[in-house]
């Protein structure tokens, strides 16, 4: 045995078994949504942008919003974040200005050509719900149960990268 596992109960275990799964399989479905956006564009010959560039205009939507916000505000989660923003402005899929008041910050929002592939996510994603609720996977009390459990997630990684060190 390793000095750095602790030792644990049956019941711990498990418990940290099924964390373990939880964190695989919140990586995986990240990279299969991604994958799922791709393909879709794909389908309709739109190439120039990546998925996550897609799922980035799909998550600002109408906000005007600073780069700094865009992780604070859950909109975006990866790296490289202004290379993502310079290439989605050099595309035309959307359109920066630099803030009147503080010169260093620049505000973005989408273009109408923005609008336009959000509108195909807003889409996709609709018709997914429409499968996943016809062939009963989930019901909405599950999706919430979900949603809460999640969040709960997001509330204590968010609380062990702020306060602990």
């Amino acid at each position: 045995m390793s000095i750095h596992q602790p030792l644990l109960d049956g019941s711990q275990k498990a418990f940290l078994s099924c964390y373990l799964d939880n964190l695989s399989l919140v990586e995986r479905l990240h990279r299969l949504l991604l994958d799922v956006i791709k393909d879709e564009f794909e389908r309709l010959a739109i190439l120039e942008i990546n998925s996550v560039q897609a799922l980035l205009l799909f998550n600002i939507g109408e906000n005007e919003v600073t780069a700094g916000e865009l992780k604070s505000r859950g909109y975006y989660q990866g790296s490289n974040v202004s290379y993502n923003l310079k290439k989605l402005v050099e595309l035309g899929y959307m359109n920066h200005q630099r803030s009147e008041i503080d010169r260093r910050s620049v505000r973005v929002r989408l273009t109408d050509k923005g609008r336009k592939v959000r509108g195909l996510l807003s889409e996709l994603f609709a018709r997914q719900a429409e499968q996943i609720e016809k062939r009963a996977l989930v019901d909405t009390s599950g999706m919430d149960e979900i949603n809460t459990a999640l969040r709960r997630m997001e509330r204590f990684w968010t609380e062990q990268i702020r306060y602990i060190y």
